[in-house]
């Protein structure tokens, strides 16, 4: 697999494992890295750019989901979304620093974007975490390797 090849999964992989689809980013930066493809800032660079690229979709899905609140086939149930609002409006936007975690990380981009939000508090918040994951996910493989 060339260098680019290698870019391109990890960021595919990173955008998918950050939107509302499941996926695994890590097992790919971690493969990377055991294959020796590219140096460590530059994986966390690419992986972190296509999680942030990724939650920022499923912000704009929030911003614009309440629009077809009234349609038959709208996923959320008028109570589901005011308790998630509520949670959000308790917890407020530093929330967004753990856009990271699995399982409720995914759902929590998107409901920054229905409480609106401002686009670049969200981003911010949320590179901030994301660099740090795999930050952190790098440095404790590169930890495991040499022992």
């Amino acid at each position: 697999m060339t260098f680019l090849a290698a870019c391109g999964l990890l960021l595919l992989s990173a955008f998918l494992s950050a939107t509302l689809l499941p996926g695994s980013s890590e097992a790919v930066l971690i493969g990377l890295l055991a294959s020796g493809t590219g140096s460590p800032a530059l994986l966390i660079t690419v992986a972190s750019l296509g999680n942030i690229a990724g939650s920022a979709v499923n912000w704009g899905m929030g911003r614009y989901l309440l629009h077809f609140k009234d349609r038959p086939w709208f996923p959320l149930k008028d109570a589901t979304n005011a308790k998630a609002q509520a949670w959000f409006a308790r917890y407020g936007t530093w929330s967004l620093l753990f856009a990271w975690v699995p399982v409720i990380g995914d759902p929590l981009t998107l409901i920054a974007g229905i409480m609106q939000v401002q686009i670049g508090r969200f981003l911010l918040l949320v590179a901030v975490g994301k660099v740090l994951r795999y930050s952190l996910i790098v440095m404790t493989w590169q930890l495991w390797a040499t022992v």
